[in-house]
């Protein structure tokens, strides 16, 4: 994924987390929230509770690369933060995409939604 699509700097997250909205599954949070920008930014937090920094790694980048691969899931101009849960390092990458494709549906159609009302 390249930098330009990434969340970096801590005050966004914070604008993400105060003014989004969230949706979760079993493995993962989605905060998302409209940016001033054309294009989609990802964020990713991946805590100590998942273990130490290589499966802490690894999940990043799986979910970095569900993400890259499937970038039509998720909406044009806004901002979406994924939190992993715990547990979520035991799970295969192929149910763990399925379960994102589901989460990144209801989000997007979430975000339809208030935008219309």
């Amino acid at each position: 994924m390249q930098k330009k699509y990434l969340i970096k700097k801590n005050s966004e997250y914070r604008k993400i987390y105060k003014h989004g909205i969230s949706l979760a599954n079993w493995y993962t949070v989605i905060f998302a929230c409209k940016n001033d920008r054309n294009t989609k930014r990802f964020g990713f937090s991946v805590s100590k509770k998942i273990g130490k920094a290589v499966k802490r790694n690894l999940v990043r980048r799986r979910l970095k690369e569900i993400c890259r691969l499937n970038n039509q899931w998720f909406l044009d101009g806004y901002d979406y933060i994924i939190i992993a849960r715990k547990g979520i390092e035991g799970i295969s990458f192929s149910s763990l995409q399925s379960g994102m494709e589901k989460l990144a549906y209801r989000i997007s159609k979430l975000m339809v939604g208030k935008l219309k009302a």
